[in-house]
């Protein structure tokens, strides 16, 4: 059960992304002929009075359809409601549509999973030091921190109940290699200041002093209002957001260290499972992350995705016409190739990484 939780998942977000399509479209009079769930053979379909609806068989995504190029299209060609015949700025609300509508979705989410769970928060205010890790840096080590300290405040920055304060206290360090930070740090009820250093990382300049962080305390959850729930929400959301992109950021500046991380839909509806089976609320979370995600993949300026018409959309406006339909249908269907290529290998790989799948072969 758990894992068909993961997978309606995924397979609602996709829906909610093409929704995000078809619906700009249809909202301004343009015709849709197709709305696929999937690629490849057809396996389920209904058709409507204009539009075919469909399963298809390679659960990879989804695609909304156009008649502009359909050749069994009985519209004419100067129909004006053919997504090809109107005005930039039209086209591109369509084609931006998926994404905006995977981020208002996750919003939604946030908001929904913090109106029933509440916020996380540690019972203790500050940030606790767990273990050291000597063998990143010895900054801390040298200083006298020691196993157990818990940071109340860096210079006048004071540390709270709130899980994010781990995230603001190791941006801090990261962010101040080569300068000093004077810590306020509580060992057995005393009180006391500590001067560090961060030192670079030599790989990518980070600042580090070689500690582990936790939630000072046990973790529990605040129940809130749902002004709060919003308000709140919003702050994860940008917190998932500046994270997600940061994430891709590293990922395309050192790809050959970070190209294994990459996870396709069946690590994700893996993780997705085992979140699942511990705690069904966490599902919420669990999807407003990967729609974030989808969105930001998605808004990529690469072949066969939404960054990709919409950079042949900015070529258009500023050239004050389009690149050849040759060009454009080339470069496309060159992207979606490697794009499901990409999607085979990775659900290849990481089927073969499952437990059960490693287990038969030992």
């Amino acid at each position: 059960m758990s894992v068909l939780a993961a997978i309606a998942v995924l397979a609602v977000l996709i829906v909610v992304h093409e929704l995000g399509h078809f619906v700009a479209a249809r909202s301004q009079g343009i015709h849709v002929n197709r709305f696929s769930l999937g690629f490849g053979p057809v396996l389920f379909k209904y058709q409507g009075p204009e539009t075919e609806y469909a399963v298809r068989a390679f659960p990879l995504g989804g695609f909304v359809g156009f008649p502009d190029d359909d050749p069994d299209s009985k519209i004419p060609a100067n129909d004006p409601d053919l997504l090809r015949n109107r005005p930039v700025i039209d086209r591109a609300i369509v084609i931006s549509a998926g994404v905006i509508a995977n981020l208002i979705f996750a919003y939604l989410l946030l908001v929904t999973h913090i109106g029933f769970v509440g916020i996380p928060q540690a019972s203790q205010p500050g940030v606790l030091v767990p273990e050291l890790a000597a063998n990143v840096s010895r900054v801390a080590t040298d200083a006298g921190i020691k196993p157990g300290d818990v940071i109340l405040a860096v210079n006048d920055r004071t540390f709270g109940n709130s899980l994010q304060e781990m995230e603001a206290l190791s941006q801090i360090i990261k962010t101040s290699a080569g300068q000093p930070l004077q810590l306020k740090i509580e060992r057995k009820n005393e009180q006391l200041t500590v001067n560090v250093t961060p030192e670079a990382n030599s790989s990518r300049d980070r600042g580090s002093i070689g500690i582990a962080l936790a939630p000072n305390g046990s973790v529990e959850r605040t129940k809130v209002g749902v002004l709060e729930a919003f308000s709140a929400a919003a702050t994860e959301f940008q917190r998932i957001v500046m994270l997600t992109i940061s994430g891709f950021g590293q990922l395309i500046g050192n790809f050959g260290e970070t190209a294994s991380q990459i996870s396709g839909p069946v690590a994700i509806v893996n993780f997705g499972a085992k979140i699942a089976s511990s705690d069904a609320a966490n599902l919420l979370q669990f999807a407003a992350l990967i729609s974030i995600n989808l969105a930001v993949i998605n808004i990529m300026p690469l072949p066969a995705l939404d960054g990709g018409q919409l950079a042949f959309l900015l070529f258009e406006a500023v050239r004050g016409k389009p690149l050849p339909s040759k060009i454009q249908d080339g470069v496309m269907q060159t992207g979606l190739m490697l794009l499901l290529g990409l999607g085979i290998f990775l659900i290849v790989r990481d089927t073969a990484n499952l437990e059960w799948v490693q287990k038969l072969f030992q």
